[in-house]
């Protein structure tokens, strides 16, 4: 059976790993530029047909995929005369892989649907790495019908696919994910600060808590450039994890309800960005809690 036509918006270190994964297993792709030329550059010379509008991109497409950086950056994408509904093919499925707010995905939702197509959200868990595997974590919502169309390409994405629920409950998840993940981080990465105030070797502090209950694969991503030095392991920036932090905490409000303990972390990580470590990775965390609380910089 021939593969469907992808479109794909935002080319960032998550989405150019993944159209390569997706132009190897010869999906016909569409790209257009967001912000920077490489990676566009270099889908073209895989054979990607590029355009200058989100509108010409869903024209040739069965399948658009977005994979931005804020909800504001989906809605403007998708919205106006040269967005991604005004281009869409009756029957075409749009959907967002980044991590966007729930209520702005069911808004864009009804407004898809109003022009004769599906919308789905589906979050990714894991790293670029993974996108090249085809190993990605993907969270997918929407309905039913939706995911039994769109499931063998999140096969050829992921290795485990999740079919949440409805349409916005992929975005639900993600940001409950990692408001969970990022708090984690920023208490790991004061941890090991603390541990420097103290006179504790940070090696012995990590080798006690992850032989108990505390043991995570979080708190190796913090432990990887605490101890060893590499901030690799986990290749998301602060700035990004403060945007995160931020949707939970307004999703909370959306709902009516306090976020309670978000608040550390959202105030950690908007200082943090404030003092200029914004494109730092997360793990990089620990050395600002260490220059904030007088131990190694």
């Amino acid at each position: 059976m021939s593969k469907p036509a992808i479109g794909f918006i935002g080319l960032g270190l998550m989405g150019s790993a993944m159209v390569e994964r997706l132009q190897a297993l010869g999906y016909p792709m569409t790209v257009t530029a967001n912000r920077a030329r490489p990676n566009i550059d270099a889908a073209v010379a895989r054979g990607a047909t590029e355009v200058g509008t989100a509108r010409e991109v869903a024209a040739a497409a069965d399948i658009v995929m977005l994979c931005m950086d804020t909800s504001a950056s989906v809605e403007a994408r998708m919205r106006g005369e040269d967005g991604v509904i005004a281009g869409l093919k009756p029957g075409a499925l749009v959907i967002d892989f980044g991590t966007s707010l729930p209520g702005s995905t069911k808004a864009l939702g009804a407004e898809v649907a109003a022009a004769g197509a599906a919308y789905m959200d589906a979050p990714l868990g894991r790293t670029p790495t993974h996108a090249l595997e085809g190993a990605l974590n993907i969270m997918a919502a929407g309905a039913q019908e939706d995911y039994a169309r769109a499931q063998p390409v999140f096969a050829d994405l992921g290795e485990n696919v999740f079919h949440v629920g409805p349409l916005g409950a992929g975005h639900t998840l993600k940001l409950i994910n990692n408001f969970y993940a990022m708090t984690t981080a920023c208490a790991m990465s004061e941890a090991f600060a603390m541990a420097d105030v103290a006179g504790l070797p940070r090696d012995k502090l990590y080798g006690v808590m992850s032989a108990g209950p505390n043991g995570s694969g979080m708190m190796d991503f913090i432990k990887a450039y605490g101890v060893d030095g590499d901030a690799t392991k986990l290749q998301f920036s602060v700035s990004n994890a403060r945007k995160d932090v931020g949707y939970y905490a307004t999703m909370a409000d959306d709902f009516g309800v306090p976020s309670i303990m978000s608040q550390a972390a959202k105030t950690a990580l908007g200082l943090a960005k404030a003092d200029g470590a914004g494109d730092r990775m997360v793990p990089e965390m620990v050395d600002w809690f260490a220059s904030k609380l007088g131990g190694r910089a």
